[in-house]
């Protein structure tokens, strides 16, 4: 039964990702986290999340702006092994509340922000991509902050999903690895649960490169955003009871 759900998520998630170039974590995490422990869940989306992003960031390369993910990809690696040494010795319920923390503040950015004015400096990527490889390590999520700075270097929208896509595909090529060498990855479960994972989330892309250039990106964050909401206040409460 939980596999089946388990592959629903999925499917939400990856829905969400083939449409924005991110965000699926977002869902996808909270969500799971009803029904398996959080390790279990950032084992399990980290093999779900990697093969969509393979998919999207190869899907038309030639739209990614270079520059802007050659200078994410140094911080993510250094973030993300920043953030497995956090991940290896937090509690559950710690982990749970900073989830929950985290995916409302993202939330409340979303829903609150308003278009940018002006195109930040290109040194900001250090900071992002060095928060998204943290993020990416304890929360699964390490799209919002890469989301955060690229939203604002004044990037069309084909643009902005190519090169998440490509900051993804290194983002979570480095958590992969680093789940394979700390065992995360090594659990049968994992790996079972993920053939109704990873067939649920591929199906999700292939719907959503049909509606891609039909969706208001900003209509379906600002949806995502109410999700996230209340979802990341569930997880906000049952820690602080756990």
């Amino acid at each position: 039964m939980n596999e089946a759900i388990l592959a629903g998520i999925a499917f939400l998630g990856a829905l969400i990702f083939g449409v924005t170039g991110f965000g699926s974590a977002l869902v996808t995490i909270p969500l799971a986290t009803q029904l398996v422990p959080l390790k279990f869940a950032l084992a399990l989306f980290a093999v779900v999340d990697l093969c969509c992003a393979f998919s999207v960031g190869l899907e038309n390369p030639r739209n990614a702006v270079k520059g802007e993910w050659t200078r994410l990809v140094p911080m993510i690696a250094v973030g993300t092994a920043l953030g497995i040494t956090v991940l290896v010795n937090l509690p559950r319920a710690a982990g749970m509340l900073l989830l929950g923390a985290f995916i409302v503040s993202y939330a409340l950015y979303s829903l609150l922000r308003r278009a940018p004015l002006r195109v930040i400096d290109p040194r900001w990527a250090w900071l992002a991509g060095l928060c998204g490889g943290i993020t990416s390590t304890l929360f699964g999520a390490g799209g919002p902050p890469y989301a955060i700075y690229l939203s604002q270097r004044g990037l069309t929208k084909e643009q902005f999903r190519a090169t998440m896509g490509l900051a993804a595909m290194c983002s979570i090529s480095i958590r992969v690895t680093v789940f394979f060498m700390t065992g995360m990855l090594l659990v049968p479960a994992v790996w079972m649960a993920a053939l109704f994972a990873v067939p649920a989330a591929l199906a999700a892309l292939f719907i959503a490169k049909h509606f891609v250039h039909r969706i208001s990106r900003e209509a379906v964050l600002r949806a995502v955003a109410v999700i996230l909401l209340l979802s990341g206040s569930a997880l906000v409460l049952r820690a602080m009871h756990a």
